[in-house]
């Protein structure tokens, strides 16, 4: 095992004015699930393939433990990758692609025949031992190819969207099966997605990039509770936060849904802000701001109640999204009322998308 550093490590292809990964610091600690989250473009794939090898770093570092691979070949990084489509090799069995890695480092054959065969006792692929990849459904497939990734006993696991084949229920089923591997090898893992959702459920730490860029890293809960910047806090949730930008009254106060927010930050001057409320501190009641709902999404006991309401006099209609209780929602095409909880206002600045803080 071992900790993966990028230090200030920049990829810039040809042909192209801005990096695809710009000065990248990002430290991965011995033992923990990095995940790398962003929407397609972000750079999330090229840090990874930087890592693995596969792309040249042509500026800055990259570290496993205490060694600089920067210039290594991926042979030599001691580091084991599993892919979107697999890449099993279609005319050996399951064991055979499991002990590939093995054969190709010299191992000797009853050797390599039993850690395949405790490998896949570990993923639950005794039964399927002699079978070819095409007698396997999509999660036996990738189970297969992580099985060959974990019987080298590398220092790093890579995850390029290893689950983005897989339908909705087996992908769901299969983050917990790579959360549990993962906790109980113990193995340093970095893991690509751009699925949000997918990051907050797996990784011990998230880091979210944008136009190649780190936007900001942290635990799930600190990534959902305290967003750096509006891009962070309209990327993860989902629900996306409601964003909005408003003017600025007498002594630091906004109106929203109707209600005076006190803004627990200082103004400076400015005109306006961004505020933001996650679904969960909008509410149904009684009172508030009129609204017209347009979708329902029940999710079980909670449902997503999309709205459309005008903030301000004259002002173009904005869509909102309020969670509440499924028992209770109201129908498409309701008329219901907004309010909003203001202690848990989210403030970002207009020009720039920080977060403002308290002094």
């Amino acid at each position: 095992m071992a900790e993966v550093r990028y230090v200030q490590a920049t990829k810039l292809y040809p042909g192209s004015s801005a990096p695809a990964v710009d000065a990248l610091d990002l430290d991965v600690g011995d033992g923990e699930l990095m995940v790398l989250v962003g929407p397609s473009g972000s750079g999330k794939t090229t840090a990874l393939r930087m890592l693995a090898g596969l792309e040249e770093v042509d500026a800055g570092a990259v570290l496993i433990g205490d060694r600089d691979v920067t210039d290594l070949p991926p042979k030599k990084r001691d580091i084991a990758m599993v892919f979107q489509n697999y890449a099993l090799y279609p005319y050996l069995t399951v064991s055979q692609n499991i002990a590939f890695p093995l054969k190709m480092a010299g191992v000797k054959k009853a050797e390599r025949e039993a850690r395949a065969a405790e490998v896949a006792r570990r993923l639950g692929l005794e039964r399927f031992l002699d079978r070819k990849p095409a007698q396997l459904s999509g999660g036996e497939r990738q189970r297969v190819a992580m099985g060959r990734a974990i019987v080298r006993s590398p220092s790093v696991f890579l995850m390029d969207e290893p689950l983005s084949n897989l339908d909705a229920k087996l992908r769901v089923q299969m983050r917990a099966d790579v959360a549990a591997l993962q906790h109980d090898l113990g193995i340093t893992t970095v893991y690509v997605t751009h699925d949000q959702s997918e990051a907050m459920t797996l990784g011990h730490r998230v880091a979210v990039l944008d136009g190649g860029q780190l936007q900001q890293v942290g635990t799930p809960r600190e990534l959902y509770d305290r967003p750096v910047n509006r891009f962070v806090a309209g990327f993860i949730g989902s629900p996306a936060m409601n964003l909005c930008e408003v003017a600025l009254g007498a002594n630091g106060a906004v109106s929203f849904c109707g209600q005076r927010v006190e803004l627990p930050v200082p103004t400076d001057g400015r005109s306006a802000v961004v505020l933001g409320f996650r679904p969960e501190a909008l509410e149904l009641a009684d009172e508030g701001m009129p609204a017209y709902v347009e979708v329902v999404e029940e999710l079980g006991a909670d449902a997503f109640v999309f709205c459309s309401a005008q903030l301000e006099d004259g002002a173009e209609n904005t869509r909102l999204v309020a969670r509440t209780e499924a028992r209770n929602s109201p129908a498409q095409g309701d008329r219901v009322t907004l309010k909003v909880r203001p202690d848990e206002a989210h403030v970002f600045d207009v020009e720039s998308g920080q977060r403002l803080e308290s002094d």
